[in-house]
Formats: structure tokens, sequence, C-alpha cells
């Protein structure tokens, strides 16, 4: 399917910055933030398990939970998932920096593989709290893996294939 079919405007809110992006967002900021994307017919939301270590997501989820799911358009990415350990003392964030230094301390484990890639999304939907995600972006696809050979990430994307 077209994407101009799926998507409901040309403008979409990103969530990045409700994960703590740059800096630490109050709760009460990040509520009212999306609340007034909502109030100004926002109705494409993206997210990632990256930002702030799933926090976009879990703040995005609370205020979505409030609307009807027929009203509003979710993608998220896949790449990296969000474990349940913590990490303590100085992280290891990869190329994205300092960029979520305030997020949540979950370890971020980045994995291209199938397996990860369903792990990937299966924790979005638990931390957006919604049963289906109408995109999944697969962004951080590398044509260089450690992935074996045939797993998703060592495949060059094409027709019918994510390349996730």
């Amino acid at each position: 399917m077209a994407l101009d079919k799926i998507l409901p405007d040309r403008i979409g809110f990103g969530t990045a910055p409700m994960g703590n992006m740059f800096r630490a967002v109050p709760e009460e900021e990040a509520s009212a933030t999306l609340n007034a994307a909502w109030d100004q017919g926002i109705r494409y939301y993206d997210s990632a398990p990256l930002y702030g270590a799933g926090l976009a997501e879990i703040r995005l989820g609370e205020m979505l939970s409030r609307k009807p799911r027929a009203e509003f358009v979710l993608s998220s990415k896949v790449g990296r998932v969000i474990l349940d350990e913590v990490e303590s003392g100085s992280r290891d964030l990869g190329e994205k920096g300092s960029l979520f230094a305030d997020g949540r301390p979950n370890k971020i484990l980045h994995e291209w593989t199938a397996d990860a890639t369903k792990r990937s999304i299966d924790g979005s939907l638990q931390r957006l709290g919604v049963d289906r995600l109408d995109i999944v972006w697969c962004t951080t696809w590398r044509r260089t893996s450690t992935a074996t050979s045939g797993s998703a990430s060592s495949r060059k994307p094409g027709p019918g294939r994510s390349g996730c």
C-alpha cells in the first residue's frame, strides 16, 4: 500500500524530543506537547525504541490510550531492542552519542536480525499500549553486518523484503 493512502496528512509528529532528546523534558511538558499536537489536528505519530530507551513511546502511548485507535496513524522503528536490564555508570549510546543521555537507563541492544526485529516491534507495541503499528521503519539497516547469512540483516532489501 502506498504511503499516501496510509498517512492522514502531510504533517506528523516526531516524538524524539519526548524521549528527552538533548535535555530532560518534564512529564507535564511532554504531556502538554502531545495533547497540543492532537488538539491541533495531528494524527500521524512517529516514534522509536531509541528515543530515550523507550521513554518517547511510553509518553506517546499514555496520550494515545485516551484516543480512538482508528483516528491516528502510528509508526515506530526497528534495529534496537530495549532490555529490562538497567545500565549504570557511563553508557555507550553508539553513533547517537549523548542525544538521549537523559532517557531511561535501560540497556539498548543494537541488533538487526529477524528475531530482534520481532522483539523490537513487540516492545514498541507494549510501551505504546496498542495492538498494531501502521508503519514500521527500518532506518538503521546496515549493508555490512556481523549477522549470519540468511538472517534478515544480511540481505539487501528488495521487493517483498523488509531488509530489517
